[in-house]
């Protein structure tokens, strides 16, 4: 050890810092175990209970009924599919023009903050309040729950999701990039969509799997909306099952073979986001490393 690190050793500043920094690395390391050791116990029970559900009946056959033996989740899972899958078409076009706007327009027009504004609160708002607000402006309105009221609900807390991750992901393009493209005379609305976005796209399309996986499991909104629905519908106009809202009544009921179900559904939802947080990471990853 040189004379410097000797001198700086015995520093009391530099020894109370030191000091500090291993407390705050302690407690921190700490604190990632406790929540590391809650978060495998859940998934070792959810794996373990779970597996132990799925087989081909349940992909095959719809929910049982009260006190029967067997049955399925092929309703949910199809009503999920239908509903997650309508919600994403309405709000990845809305998201993705309102984050072009934002990155666009945003800092020069107090509408763009006012959007900034709203949207932060929508990404906070917790949704059973956005259930409600579907209920009294649609379901109340045309008399009766509906696939449609549930894809309305969860496209709300899927839009702002979108909408900020485009609006970041277009604020890191280099403002070199649209300085070249109007020299060249391109319109800025060309600029917007056939530059900025074209060099971000994977960073949006990680945004809309994000929403995607935060609406899958969604269950408060659809209890309003969508309900349920014991039988296999295809109509997006009438009650339909999903897996949340099938998991949250089959999870409490005393029939074992629905809480088998529940376990089983859980673990269909828990493997679905976990496939999309891992596509969207390796999608950001893949263009981050370009």
């Amino acid at each position: 050890m040189s004379d410097q690190q000797v001198i700086t050793a015995r520093n009391p500043v530099y020894r109370k810092r030191l000091f500090m920094h291993r407390v705050g690395i302690f407690l921190s390391s700490i604190a990632m175990a406790f929540g590391l050791v809650f978060l495998m116990w859940i998934l070792f029970t959810l794996i373990v209970k779970g597996f132990s559900a799925v087989n081909l009946a349940m992909f095959t056959e719809s929910t049982p009924a009260p006190g029967s033996e067997g049955g399925g989740l092929m309703n949910a899972i199809v009503g999920s599919f239908m509903m997650v899958g309508a919600a994403t078409l309405i709000s990845t076009p809305i998201g993705i023009l309102a984050g072009i706007y934002l990155a666009e327009y945003g800092d020069k027009s107090w509408f763009g903050g006012l959007t900034r504004f709203v949207t932060d609160i929508m990404l906070s708002a917790p949704s059973i309040v956005v259930g409600l607000f579907v209920y009294a402006i649609y379901v109340a309105n045309v008399k009766h729950f509906s696939g449609w009221a549930g894809s309305i609900a969860i496209s709300l807390i899927a839009i702002p999701v979108v909408v900020r991750t485009t609006d970041n992901m277009l604020g890191l393009v280099p403002a070199s990039l649209r300085e070249a493209a109007f020299a060249l005379g391109a319109p800025r609305w060309k600029v917007a969509l056939l530059v900025r976005l074209r060099a971000v796209k994977a960073g949006v399309v990680t945004g809309i799997l994000l929403a995607v996986a935060r609406i899958s499991g969604e269950t408060a909104p659809l209890l309003f909306t969508a309900l349920s629905n014991q039988f296999f519908n295809g109509n997006m106009n009438k009650p339909m099952a999903n897996l949340p809202v099938v998991i949250y009544q089959f999870a409490m009921s005393p029939y074992e073979n629905w809480r088998d179900l529940a376990w089983a559904g859980a673990l269909l939802i828990t493997f679905s986001v976990l496939g999309l947080n891992i596509l969207s990471r390796t999608l950001f990853n893949q263009k981050t490393q370009h």
